[in-house]
């Protein structure tokens, strides 16, 4: 398991990657959601009412940072997430 903390438009960001079988489980975080990879869920962000973007195929924080967002739910549309943004827009918007 890494965990990374980096600075993302002068805002505090943190990070999570972890080995699993398969592919890891990668997810980006600031103080109003998150970035995940597809081994986490929209529909659960979307029960809980959080802020979420899922992006697809990637295996490091960087890449999480450079996919194209997938799917977002409801809370994070509010926030200005949207679907085909890059990730690292999606999480500036979550910070």
């Amino acid at each position: 398991m890494k965990h990374v903390d980096f600075d993302l438009d002068g805002h505090k960001a943190h990070g999570l990657e972890v080995e699993l079988p398969g592919a890891p489980l990668v997810v980006a975080w600031g103080q109003a959601g998150f970035v995940m990879c597809g081994y986490l869920s929209i529909e659960s962000a979307d029960k809980l009412g959080v802020s979420a973007a899922m992006v697809r195929g990637v295996k490091t924080i960087d890449d999480l940072l450079e996919a194209k967002v997938q799917k977002v739910s409801a809370a994070g549309a509010a926030r200005g997430v949207a679907e085909g943004m890059a990730g690292r827009d999606a999480l500036a918007r979550l910070l």
